[in-house]
């Protein structure tokens, strides 16, 4: 299902290569016709900014969202479990799950990392994949009303998720949403938030991103140029 690696790539950090498959991206969306007409023109702010934006205010946009925000950490298991001993043995069941399912991760991204888990759910069937995503549907589903708070344009891309998930208000959302966002301007209150140790799971983030590789060699597109890492 191309559907859920094209909106895969399209939460990765922003490449020129990345720009150049907008085209194919878009052509994916419209022709598998998994997403109703209203989300699919919803994505298309997103689609043309990221089309023909300026590539150094795409990224400094993408950093000041999903890096500098933890509330809006695109690291799912971040959300529900933190920096505690939980979090590693939910990692190493989901890694299990993967490779269950015939998908190999390799690269510096932690496999709860959302573009990498649709990644997987584009490898399965359409059940199997929607009934994954319900399974972190509060976390997604929490993640697009944060975006759509702050008049985001990729809200479109997470309540698209949200409605191939046909996930529904409850209360673990709700007690995500009870969190204060974050002030991705505030560097003084992000770095007291974000000096805990961070939990390794793959090789030296400064080798690039393979995952993206990965999902843009799938849609026939170029794969990105490594990525600095930004704290």
């Amino acid at each position: 299902m191309k559907t859920y690696r094209a909106l895969s790539a399209l939460l990765i950090y922003p490449t020129v290569e990345l720009q150049a498959a907008i085209p194919d991206i878009r052509q994916t969306l419209s022709q598998e016709g998994l997403l109703d007409p209203a989300h699919l023109t919803s994505l298309d702010p997103l689609l043309a900014s990221l089309e023909t934006g300026d590539l150094y205010d795409l990224q400094e946009r993408y950093v000041l969202l999903f890096d500098r925000s933890r509330t809006l950490s695109l690291n799912l298991f971040e959300h529900i479990h933190g920096e505690s001993r939980d979090r590693g043995g939910a990692m190493v069941d989901l890694l299990e799950t993967y490779r269950a399912g015939g998908f190999d991760l390799v690269g510096p991204e932690l496999p709860d990392h959302l573009p990498v888990l649709l990644e997987f759910l584009s490898t399965q069937d359409p059940d199997q994949a929607r009934a994954t995503l319900a399974d972190a549907g509060h976390i997604i589903l929490a993640l697009a009303e944060r975006l759509a708070r702050r008049e985001s344009v990729y809200a479109p891309v997470l309540q698209a998720l949200v409605a191939l998930a046909q996930v529904q208000p409850t209360p673990e959302a709700d007690a995500l949403l009870s969190a204060k966002d974050d002030d991705p301007e505030d560097l003084q209150a992000l770095d007291a938030v974000w000096e805990e140790a961070q939990v390794t799971f793959g090789p030296d983030p400064n080798a690039g991103c393979p995952v993206s590789r990965d999902i843009l060699a799938r849609m026939d597109m170029p794969a990105p140029a490594p990525r600095a890492v930004s704290q």
